[in-house]
């Protein structure tokens, strides 16, 4: 085989990442963005914006949900739990990225818990009214049982990471105290 005969399948075999990623956009708005490298060293605020996000796609999902007259409602519904799904995990990777530094999150994990709790229970709400949806439907069904199952195992990730805090905090606390005692 000759040299330029083969440059053709490297070619497109190097564009294929190029183009996937053309189709990828980010769940954040370049305002949410700012707001979220700004608040890059304060666990407690970042966390909150993550959650002030993600509660701000679920009410895009509602109000696409709640208008028949959207063009093309399903493509929308798929893109609105998509975001939700993205600005989520993005939450729970920052709070993984906070407790392997060492931070203490007890104070920044408590919102973080109701936020679990509250998206639950609206994805909940959003499948139970499903019931007989639409084919199309089918479209979006998978992303929403991701979505149930990150919420799941989220709310469990994040209490068991209370509990350690807790746990951790507390022995730090008294380990600071005897400390001072002795000096």
């Amino acid at each position: 085989m000759r040299a330029s005969s083969m440059a053709i399948p490297v070619l497109l075999i190097a564009a294929l990442p190029g183009v996937a990623q053309q189709h990828r956009r980010d769940p954040l708005t370049d305002p949410e963005i700012d707001k979220i490298r700004d608040a890059a060293q304060e666990p407690e605020v970042r966390l909150k914006l993550y959650i002030e996000f993600a509660r701000a796609r679920l009410e895009k999902l509602a109000q696409v949900r709640a208008d028949a007259k959207t063009a093309d409602r399903e493509r929308l519904t798929r893109d609105a739990l998509q975001d939700f799904l993205d600005v989520y995990d993005e939450l729970s990777t920052n709070l993984d990225t906070y407790a392997d530094r060492g931070d203490d999150l007890r104070k920044a994990l408590k919102p973080v818990i109701e936020a679990d709790t509250e998206f639950g229970s609206k994805l909940r709400a959003f499948k139970s009214s499903l019931g007989g949806a639409p084919e199309s439907a089918k479209d979006f069904t998978f992303l929403l049982g991701s979505a149930l199952e990150a919420i799941d195992a989220g709310m469990k990730d994040h209490r068991d990471l209370l509990a350690e805090q807790e746990e951790t905090f507390k022995h730090k606390k008294k380990d600071k105290k005897r400390g001072s005692e002795s000096e």
